[in-house]
C-alpha cells in the first residue's frame, strides 16, 4: 500500500504493515571492514523491524575492468561475507542481481523519466571519469539509474547507504516522482539512511577504504595479516615521538576504527592517553587489534562453516531470487500497465476506441 508517511514521503507499507528496505553490495573483492562498519552491520539493525531485501549487485561490477572468470566466485564469496556477518536468512532476502532480469528491463522504463542533466551532475560518475578516462562507458553514466531500478522494483522506502551514495538515492527519488507524475503513483519516495559509520577511511587515513587503493582490511583476513597491516597505518602526525601529545579527533585510528569497534572504556583510555602521551601508538594499536578480534573472529568461523556448505549457500540464494522475482514480476506488469505497454487482446475495439 502506498501513502504518505508523517514527513509527507509516499512509502510504501506491505501486507503485514512494515515498510520494505533494500540495499546492494558490488562483489568486487573482498569485502573489508569499511563494508561492515558502513553497510552489513547497519543492515542488520533492520531485519527485524522492515521487510529486508539485500542484493549482490553483479551488474553494477561490470562498469569496471573485470576478470569474468572470477566473477562467480567473488559473487559467492560476497554471500558468504555477508551471511556470515549477520545478515539471517530467515530474517531477509539475499539474492544476486543478475538472477532477476527485471532489475534491467526497469531500469531502461526509468531512463525514459530520467533527465540527462540531472545524471550528469552525478559526483561519483565524474569521480570516476577520472579515475578511469581509459574507460568512461556508458554503464558508469546510467548506473544510477540502475540502482534506482534495483530500489523501486521492490517498492522500497528506506535504503541504508554510505554517505557517498546519498546523492543516487535522492535522483532515485526524483525518477519515481517523475514516473509518478506522468503515469499515475506507483512508486514510493524513497529515503536514505545512513549508518553512523557515514564514510570510513582506509589505512592511509586520507582515501575512502578500497580495494583498489590497496588500503582495507578484509573481513575475513587472518589475524596477522590484519596486524601487519595496523603497524604502519597513518595515526596522527602530531606524535612523532611517543612523548609527543596528540588529538584523537585528528588521528584515523581512532575516528575510522576505535570508534566502533571499542567499547567506551577502551575509547576513554586512548583519548586520555594520546592527549597526555602516556600511551604510545603501538599500545593504541594493540587495543584496537584486539577488540577488532572480538568482532571479526565470530564472523570468520561463521564464514568457515559456510565455506564448507556450500549446497546450503546456493540454497540461500535461490530462495532469495525466487522470492524476488515474484515481487519483480508484478511491479514489471504493474508498471507496464502504467505506460501502456500491454497489447490490447481484441485489435478490433482499440480501432473503434480510436475512432
Amino acid at each position: 500500500m502506498l501513502k504518505y508517511d508523517a514527513r509527507g514521503y509516499l512509502t510504501y507499507w506491505n501486507e503485514e504493515g512494515k515498510i520494505r528496505v533494500f540495499s546492494g553490495i558490488q562483489p568486487t573483492g573482498e569485502l573489508h571492514i569499511g563494508n561492515l562498519l558502513g553497510a552489513i552491520s547497519n543492515w542488520v539493525t533492520f531485519l527485524d523491524e522492515y521487510e529486508c531485501f539485500f542484493c549482490i549487485v553483479d551488474h553494477h561490477a561490470t562498469t569496471i575492468p573485470y576478470e569474468p572468470k572470477y566473477m562467480p566466485e567473488r559473487i559467492f564469496d560476497a554471500a558468504i561475507a555477508n551471511i556470515a556477518a549477520g545478515l539471517d536468512p530467515e530474517r531477509c532476502t539475499i539474492f544476486v542481481q543478475s538472477e532477476v532480469p527485471e532489475h534491467t528491463e526497469l531500469a531502461w522504463m526509468l531512463g525514459t523519466v530520467t533527465l540527462f542533466g540531472d545524471l550528469t551532475r552525478m559526483t561519483q560518475f565524474k569521480q570516476k571519469s577520472r579515475q578511469m578516462k581509459e574507460n568512461v562507458n556508458v554503464g558508469l553514466f546510467t548506473y544510477p539509474v540502475l540502482q534506482a531500478a534495483d530500489i523501486l522494483l521492490y517498492k522500497a522506502s528506506a535504503v541504508p547507504v554510505g554517505e557517498d551514495q546519498v546523492q543516487h538515492i535522492e535522483l532515485a527519488r526524483e525518477i519515481a516522482r517523475n514516473f509518478n507524475s506522468r503515469f499515475g503513483q506507483v512508486f514510493p519516495e524513497c529515503q536514505a539512511y545512513l549508518s553512523e559509520a557515514k564514510r570510513i577511511l582506509g589505512l592511509d587515513g586520507v582515501n575512502k577504504m578500497s580495494k583498489s587503493l590497496g588500503n582495507t582490511i578484509g573481513i575475513l583476513e587472518s589475524p596477522e595479516s590484519i596486524w601487519k597491516k595496523l603497524g604502519p597505518a597513518k595515526t596522527d602526525e602530531r606524535r612523532k615521538r611517543r612523548t609527543d601529545p596528540g588529538i584523537p579527533e585528528d588521528c584515523n585510528i581512532f575516528m575510522s576504527y576505535h570508534r566502533y569497534f571499542s567499547p567506551k572504556e577502551d575509547l576513554d583510555w586512548v583519548r586520555k592517553g594520546c592527549t597526555t602521551a602516556s600511551i604510545g601508538c603501538l599500545e593504541c594499536k594493540e587495543n584496537l587489534f584486539h577488540n577488532m578480534e572480538k568482532v571479526l573472529a565470530p564472523i570468520r568461523i561463521n564464514a568457515a562453516k559456510l565455506r564448507s556448505q556450500p549446497e546450503y549457500v546456493h540454497e540461500v540464494l535461490n530462495k532469495g531470487a525466487q522470492k524476488a522475482k515474484k515481487i519483480a514480476q508484478e511491479v514489471i506488469k504493474e508498471v507496464r500497465e502504467a505506460m501502456g505497454l500491454k497489447r490490447k487482446a481484441n485489435p478490433d475495439s482499440l480501432s473503434k476506441n480510436k475512432n
